[in-house]
């Protein structure tokens, strides 16, 4: 009883930890001179809300997940209404090594919100809000990604939060960038492509993937290979369904370095003229290791 008394005086904090480290960076130069005054302790609120928001409900043993967010304001309305892009860049560290292996390379070019100077945001999933409810779609998907690394499909139950999210925005007034679109980048697109089966074995080989990041500095064959064998998962997907999708895209986007550094000595010596196949976008960096 005594044990249980104290685990309920305790503060929320302790019982929860947090799940992301996050820099925020903030760029005003869209913005007029009286608009950037009014945003002077934008970035702090934003970077405190992420920091100190507890996402999934559930404690957080692990390292907290580190991720950068660029603000660039494009536009203001009038003293409270804004549109901005947003990069968002995520990382985790890779076992044996000072490394981080890069997870997410995301730019949004769509979030339009209210602000107004010295605003509290405060945290509800359950309720569409412009400003804190792109932050917690974000968030979700920074969580379920680097969860995707560590369990085979590990992330389904965050990419479905972050879903439930885009569906509140519904009708709302600041839609812009969470509809349904064909453009390049959506996210829509992004969570439609996480939740639909025809991305499955992309997915599940995602996983093995990182185990080979993972495995690299251990047995660096081993690894390789089953690095290697993400490209055979997709070069299949594209025969049969073709791959042309946001979830793709924003893997090659992220992850095109990466794979470049760790296959660049692989025996196998035809594996960048199937990258360049399937990820023709990057075909200049896969070039860079044929010379």
């Amino acid at each position: 009883m005594r044990i249980f008394l104290l685990i309920l005086l305790l503060p929320v904090t302790q019982l929860f930890s947090q799940e992301l480290n996050c820099k925020v960076t903030v760029n005003f130069e869209g913005l007029q001179v009286n608009n950037r005054e009014l945003l002077v302790d934008f970035g702090n609120i934003i970077e405190s809300y992420v920091n100190n928001t507890q996402f999934t409900g559930e404690a957080w043993d692990g390292q907290k997940i580190d991720c950068n967010l660029t603000v660039f304001f494009t536009n203001a309305s009038s003293e409270t209404e804004y549109t901005a892009q947003v990069v968002l860049v995520s990382t985790r560290p890779v076992y044996k090594s000072t490394r981080q292996s890069p997870m997410l390379t995301i730019s949004d070019p769509n979030w339009s919100f209210r602000f107004e100077k010295n605003q509290s945001l405060y945290a509800n999933q359950a309720t569409f809000d412009p400003l804190t409810s792109f932050l917690d779609f974000y968030a979700n998907i920074i969580i379920g990604f680097d969860w995707e690394t560590w369990a085979e499909l590990g992330g389904n139950q965050y990419f479905k939060k972050a879903f439930d999210i885009l569906n509140l925005s519904v009708g709302s007034a600041y839609k812009n960038g969470w509809e349904q679109s064909s453009a390049s980048y959506s996210k829509w697109g992004l969570c439609n492509d996480l939740l639909n089966d025809k991305y499955r074995a992309f997915r599940e080989a995602f996983f093995v993937y990182h185990y080979g990041v993972d495995e690299y500095q251990v047995r660096k064959k081993d690894a390789q290979d089953k690095i290697a064998s993400l490209v055979s998962v997709l070069e299949d997907m594209q025969k049969k369904t073709g791959i042309n999708s946001v979830l793709i895209k924003q893997f090659f986007d992220t992850k095109n370095g990466e794979i470049v550094d760790l296959l660049r000595d692989y025996p196998d010596p035809t594996i960048f003229q199937r990258l360049k196949k399937i990820d023709p976008p990057h075909a200049a960096k896969y070039d860079e290791t044929l010379r």
